[in-house]
């Protein structure tokens, strides 16, 4: 009877720690999560990670919550933030075989409007991308690609 006892304490306190060291995971993942994007750079230079580098951290923070993406094709699309949100987690780390460049097309202390362009072997892919201050945090709230 003694051994039996022991044996349900043990088994009740390996599971007790389990679950504790998995709650205390879940939330340090969370914590990672955040990237800093206090400034427009970042936020810029972080959204092309996770557009062409499958960098899937803070996506949920990148984007604003009016978010959208406008895709100017011979069938023109249109996501929403959550389409495009679920989209790149699913492409958490695949790096595109791209060159890629950024031009600065009007900044303000507010507002910034980027084109990024990612150069293909056969076509490439210019991305307008809006950007916008909101609270502390610089979040992308458009973008609008074309082909060539």
């Amino acid at each position: 009877m003694k051994t039996l006892v022991k044996t349900f304490t043990a088994a009740a306190l390996i599971a007790i720690s389990t679950f504790t060291m998995a709650a205390e995971g879940s939330g340090s993942t969370s914590a990672k999560a955040n990237v800093n994007l206090s400034t427009a750079d970042l936020a810029l230079d972080h959204y092309v990670a996770v557009t062409t580098e499958g960098e899937s951290a803070g996506v949920e923070q990148l984007f604003a919550e009016d978010f959208n993406q406008k895709i100017q094709a011979s069938n023109a699309q249109s996501h929403s933030r959550s389409a495009v949100v679920k989209l790149l987690k699913k492409q958490k780390g695949e790096k595109l075989n791209c060159t890629v460049s950024t031009d600065i097309i009007e900044e303000s202390a507010d507002y910034m409007v980027a084109k990024v362009t990612l150069k293909f072997e056969n076509f490439t892919k210019t991305d307008l991308v809006t950007l916008e201050r909101v609270g502390n945090d610089w979040k992308v709230s458009k973008s609008i690609n074309s082909y060539k």
